[in-house]
C-alpha cells in the first residue's frame, strides 16, 4: 500500500481579492426560514503554516551601513602541494620538481609576485609519490620562482625514485622543518599570512497588502489563532496579518536560496530602470555549494557514511558541535541507523535506551543526536518538508533535492572591515542596512486615504513592507550540504 495522490493537499493560499463562486453560498433562498449554522472560528487545517525559524536558531542579526559586506577568513597555516612533477630520474639524490598546483594568489613570499610558490631554500620536506610507491625526505637546495621549480637533495642514499615528467602530477610535497649549517645567515624571504576575502551584497525585499475603502466598510469578524501566537477577532486585517507572516517567511527563505547574478545572465542583461542594477546575493545554499562540503546521493544512513563525513570535517575546522537540519525522511534514516547499533534493535527489538519498555510506556523511537568523533544534533527543518516549498520537489536530471544541512555551532573570529578589528561572529548571521536615521531591518508603513491613512488620493489602504539584508556564511568549509 502507499499514500494516494488524490485527494492531496491544497497549495494555493486561501485569501482572494476577487469574488469567486467558492466565496459565497450559491444555493440560498431568503424565503427559507432555516438559515445555515456558521462557525465564526477559523479551522486551522494546515497547522502552523510558517516555515521560518532556521536563522533564528543558528544565527544573529547585525546592522551594516554599506552596500557591500566584506570579511576575511584565515587560510591554512602550513603549505602543501599535491601536483608536483619530476623529470626522469637517473641519479635520484638531487631532483628538480615543478609545482603544478593552482597557487593561491595571496600565498606569496615577501617581495615576490602573488601566486608564486612558498617553499624556500633550507627547508626540509616530505616527498610522497601520489601512486603510493614511496615516501622520501629531503632538503631544498635551490628555488626557481620564475618557473615554479624547486631542487631537493634527499637524505636517503638511494634518493628519489619516480618521476614521469615535470608537467605531471607525480608527487606531493609538504614542509616539516628546516636545517642550516653553523655560522650561516638566516632564512631568505618570509611568508605573508594567507587570508581569503569574501563579500556579499544585501538585497531589498518588499511586499504589500491593499484593501479598498468600500470593502473596509463591510465589517465581518472572524476568530483566529495565528502562527505567531496571537488569538482573537480580526476584520479585513486578517489578510494583512497573513501578508506579514508570508513576508517574514520570505525574509528567511531569500537568505537561504539567493544566488548572485552571473555575467551574461538575464538579470544582468535587463535595461529597465526599475530592474537594472539588480545583482542578487549569496544565500546559504549557494555559499555551501561553492565553498563548503557536499554529500550527493541518498542521505547517509550508515555509520560508515558518517565516518567519511567526519574524516572531511577533520580536514576542515574540526568544530566540536554540529547541528543537522534535515527533512523527515532523513531524520528517520538517522533514527534507524542509531537504533541498529543497539543489541536489541535487530531484529524487531524496541529497547533503544537504558530502560525496559512495557505496555504502559509510550515508546520513543527517535533520537535527538549522537556522538561519533564530534557531537551531532538533529532537528527537523520545516522548510524542507513543506509541500509549498522544497518539500514538494523531486530529484531527477538537472534537479536536486536538499535533504539536510549541517551547521557548526558556536562562533568564529573574523576581521570585520566595517569595525576595523577582529570580531566574533556566528558562523551564520544576517546583516541588515541601518544607520542612526534609517533602520531597514523590518520597515512597515501605511499609505492611501482609507483606514486612517491620509497620504494620497487612493481610495484604499496599503500596508507596505520592506527589508534590506544579506546573509554571511563564515567558515563555509565547516558546513555540509546533503543533496540528492
Amino acid at each position: 500500500m502507499s499514500v494516494q495522490a488524490t485527494p492531496g493537499f491544497q497549495l494555493q493560499p486561501a485569501p482572494q481579492q476577487v469574488p469567486l463562486a467558492t466565496n459565497y453560498i450559491t444555493d440560498f433562498n431568503f424565503l427559507n426560514q432555516y438559515l445555515p449554522d456558521t462557525y465564526e472560528k477559523e479551522f486551522e487545517r494546515y497547522g502552523n503554516r510558517t516555515i521560518s525559524s532556521f536563522l533564528r536558531l543558528v544565527g544573529a542579526e547585525l546592522p551594516s551601513n554599506s552596500d557591500l559586506v566584506k570579511w576575511a577568513e584565515q587560510g591554512r597555516l602550513h603549505t602543501k602541494y599535491v601536483k608536483c612533477g619530476a623529470g626522469t630520474v637517473v641519479a635520484g639524490g638531487e631532483v628538480v620538481f615543478q609545482i603544478n598546483d593552482t597557487l593561491v594568489p595571496d600565498r606569496a613570499a615577501t617581495g615576490l609576485t602573488a601566486g608564486q610558490i612558498a617553499i624556500r631554500v633550507g627547508q626540509t620536506v616530505v616527498v610522497a609519490n601520489n601512486d603510493g610507491s614511496g615516501e622520501f625526505k629531503g632538503l631544498v637546495i635551490a628555488v626557481d620562482l620564475a618557473n615554479k621549480q624547486v631542487t631537493i637533495a634527499f637524505y636517503d642514499a638511494q634518493g628519489y625514485t619516480g618521476g614521469t615528467g615535470l608537467g605531471n602530477d607525480d608527487a606531493t610535497i609538504f614542509i616539516y622543518g628546516s636545517e642550516f649549517k653553523k655560522g650561516t645567515t638566516g632564512m631568505v624571504g618570509s611568508l605573508e599570512a594567507e587570508d581569503e576575502i569574501f563579500d556579499n551584497s544585501p538585497i531589498i525585499l518588499k511586499d504589500k497588502y491593499a484593501v479598498s475603502g468600500s470593502d473596509m466598510a463591510q465589517i465581518g469578524w472572524i476568530e483566529v489563532t495565528t502562527e505567531n501566537g496571537a488569538t482573537g477577532y480580526l476584520w479585513y486585517l486578517k489578510s494583512e496579518h497573513e501578508t506579514r507572516l508570508r513576508f517574514d517567511d520570505y525574509l528567511e527563505t531569500a537568505m537561504i536560496e539567493a544566488v548572485p547574478a552571473e555575467a551574461g545572465s538575464g538579470v544582468k542583461a535587463q535595461t529597465s530602470s526599475d530592474i537594472v542594477g539588480d545583482k542578487g546575493s549569496e544565500g546559504v545554499f549557494h555559499a555551501v555549494e561553492t565553498r563548503g562540503n557536499l554529500w550527493s546521493g541518498a542521505f547517509p544512513s550508515a555509520l560508515s557514511d558518517f565516518d567519511s563525513i567526519i574524516s572531511r570535517l577533520d580536514k576542515q575546522g574540526a568544530i566540536e558541535e554540529n547541528v543537522i537540519f534535515l527533512n523527515r525522511d532523513s531524520s528517520f534514516d538517522i533514527d534507524n541507523m542509531l537504533a541498529a547499533q543497539n543489541s536489541y534493535g535487530n531484529p524487531g527489538g524496541t529497547s533503544y535506551g537504558l530502560f525496559d519498555n512495557d505496555e504502559e510506556m509510550a515508546l520513543n523511537l527517535g533520537f535527538t543526536g549522537f556522538r561519533r568523533g564530534y557531537d551531532f544534533y538533529k532537528s527537523d527543518w520545516k522548510y524542507l518538508n513543506d509541500p509549498t516549498m522544497r518539500g514538494g520537489l523531486t530529484a531527477g536530471t538537472g534537479s536536486d533535492v536538499v535533504n539536510g544541512l549541517l551547521v557548526p555551532a558556536g562562533s568564529t573570529t573574523v576581521y570585520d572591515q566595517i569595525l576595523g578589528k577582529n570580531a566574533k561572529r556566528p558562523f551564520l548571521h544576517v546583516r541588515y542596512r541601518a544607520s542612526e536615521t534609517e533602520d531597514r531591518r523590518y520597515k512597515t508603513w501605511i499609505t492611501g486615504s482609507a483606514g486612517g491613512a491620509a497620504t494620497s488620493d487612493l481610495d484604499a489602504m496599503e500596508v507596505n513592507f520592506l527589508s534590506e539584508r544579506c546573509v554571511c556564511v563564515m567558515g563555509a568549509n565547516n558546513f555540509f550540504m546533503f543533496k540528492e
